[in-house]
């Protein structure tokens, strides 16, 4: 009993491991072309963002609400983005964690700036 136990843990043991090597991180190269796209594409966003925060219409706004509504209104460079990707076949898996990654680390700073911006206005600073 307890070898026909072992014996069928194996076999599912095994059985996971090979659909966990399906997974795994097949490595990609990239041209040098498609990384300067990349690049100009997340220059892009970022300008974006900064413009967009220099707008008065945001500076009325709580902070959180304002940033929210930049990195709305800059979403579509990131969808420009995601075709460079598409394009150059990299995993749907890996564009997105590289979107969403640039995306929180860019709604980080951006709504850091805008609670700057927002406490030098409360202290009298212009």
């Amino acid at each position: 009993m307890k070898k026909l136990f072992l014996l069928s843990l194996l076999l599912c043991a095994g059985a996971a491991h090979a659909e966990a090597a399906k997974n795994e991180w097949q490595n990609t190269t990239l041209t040098e072309a498609t990384i300067e796209k990349i690049q100009a594409g997340k220059y892009e966003y970022k300008k974006c963002v900064g413009s967009e925060m220099q707008k008065p219409a945001y500076q009325q706004l709580d902070s959180r609400k304002a940033t929210e509504a930049i990195i709305k209104q800059c979403e579509p460079f990131l969808a420009k983005m995601r075709e460079i990707y598409t394009e150059a076949s990299v995993p749907g898996v890996v564009a997105d964690r590289h979107l969403k990654q640039m995306r929180l680390q860019t709604t980080r700073d951006a709504l850091q700036g805008m609670m700057l911006s927002e406490a030098a206005r409360k202290a009298g600073n212009p």
